[in-house]
């Protein structure tokens, strides 16, 4: 089983670039999960036709603990099995407990299974909650998906930061995959981040060109593999696919972040007036 998990900053497109990679995993004959762990509990909704599915929270509070897994999996697009975290109410708890409280009944259930499981994370805060995926040898690998705006790289170097820190544990089981840039159009930006991910000891796994199709697609309530199949924009995703599927990174290699400094000077120098 590959374990995946997509980090990145809010508004950043990884719940889009999520899942629309499943559904491309998904027409290999592949047997996909996609679970949602951010509390806006968005991840699955292109691949549920546009569909809010109940959150694992949500059903918690609502049923307590004696919960059948249907009522908290449900089947999406060419049988992408779905389920979304979700938070605690507003003001209240941490959104992080959210996704521990998700993995243990998915655990009991019997339910976490699958050729493979993606698992869509908020990048802005890696709090003990958003990093469990990693941190508990959930995701194996960690995809980091950012664009050339500073922010998007800032958050997605302190992502990086809390890989190279797990991975100084005597028990470490997850990696750094590489980086996905789902591009904002921004001048320079495939050499700027490029460079963005050797320098921090990886690789770009894969550009996505900012295109028209993708919101299409999503006021039509489908991932763009669906609404679009043939179209350079679902080839695009099904490349970056193909790589994850075919990638298999060395757990033993270490990320190295970059200071603030360093990560200014990088953005300088391919961001210009």
């Amino acid at each position: 089983m590959k374990q995946i998990a997509l980090y990145g900053k809010g508004g950043i497109g990884k719940s889009t670039t999520s899942a629309n990679l499943s559904a491309a995993l998904s027409e290999k004959n592949l047997s996909i999960m996609q679970i949602g762990c951010d509390p806006k509990h968005d991840s699955t909704r292109m691949l549920m036709g546009g569909r809010w599915i109940p959150t694992v929270l949500d059903t918690i509070r609502d049923k307590g603990e004696e919960i059948n897994a249907d009522e908290i999996v449900f089947a999406g697009y060419n049988n992408i099995r779905c389920v979304e975290a979700g938070g605690p109410e507003p003001g209240v708890g941490c959104a992080g407990r959210g996704i521990i409280a998700t993995f243990q009944l998915l655990e009991k259930l019997d339910a976490l299974y699958g050729d493979v499981i993606v698992y869509d994370v908020l990048g802005d805060v890696v709090c003990g909650g958003f990093a469990m995926p990693m941190r508990e040898g959930y995701a194996r690998e960690v995809y980091l998906v950012t664009s050339g705006d500073f922010m998007a790289l800032y958050a997605a170097n302190n992502i990086s930061k809390a890989i190279a820190r797990l991975s100084n544990r005597s028990r470490n089981f997850c990696s750094l995959g590489g980086v996905i840039c789902n591009s904002q159009n921004i001048e320079g930006e495939l050499e700027l981040v490029s460079e963005f991910a050797q320098k921090i000891n990886s690789q770009l796994i894969g550009f996505i060109p900012r295109s028209q199709i993708v919101r299409v697609a999503e006021v039509n309530k489908k991932t763009v593999l669906e609404y679009a199949p043939e179209s350079e924009q679902a080839g695009i995703y099904r490349t970056i696919a193909d790589r994850i599927m075919q990638n298999s990174p060395d757990v033993s290699k270490k990320p190295t972040p970059l200071t603030m400094d360093e990560l200014e000077e990088l953005a300088q120098k391919h961001i210009k007036a």
